[in-house]
């Protein structure tokens, strides 16, 4: 192997591993966002962030030292799910990961806890499992 193939080697490696050191590890539950289905009769609730703005339903609501009072409104985070709780379902982990978008605050979130809606949940995990383990980062 020549000399500048191992080099482009060896910076892969380190690019790799410092995207994983950044990661946090934590965990994820779901919710169906109210205001995805507005009509006369439902009672609606805006986001924290963006009031009666859709912004899609790959969204997700912080934990309150996350939101830190709507400063991480509009931050963008990859989520992937590393494994069940043992709550649910045992393998519930789909191979994939999921860029979402802040949008509310989850006062009810552990401190290393993220709500994901539910279609962003779907995509990492079989919904059935109601709460996994994930790696974060933004």
């Amino acid at each position: 192997m020549g000399l500048v193939t191992r080099a482009l080697i060896l910076i892969a490696m380190v690019a790799f591993l410092t995207s994983l050191a950044h990661a946090t590890n934590g965990l994820a539950t779901f919710y169906t966002p109210s205001y995805r289905f507005l009509n006369v009769s439902s009672s609606f609730v805006a986001s924290s962030c963006y009031g009666y703005h859709d912004r899609g339903v790959m969204i997700v609501a912080a934990n309150a030292g996350l939101f830190a009072g709507k400063s991480a409104c509009g931050r963008r985070y990859r989520v992937r799910c590393t494994g069940g709780t043992n709550a649910g379902v045992p393998h519930p982990c789909k191979g994939s990961t999921v860029d979402l978008t802040v949008v509310d605050l989850c006062p009810g979130c552990a401190s290393n806890q993220l709500d994901l809606s539910q279609e962003a949940f779907a995509r990492i995990a079989d919904p059935n499992a109601g709460k996994i383990k994930i790696e974060y980062h933004e």
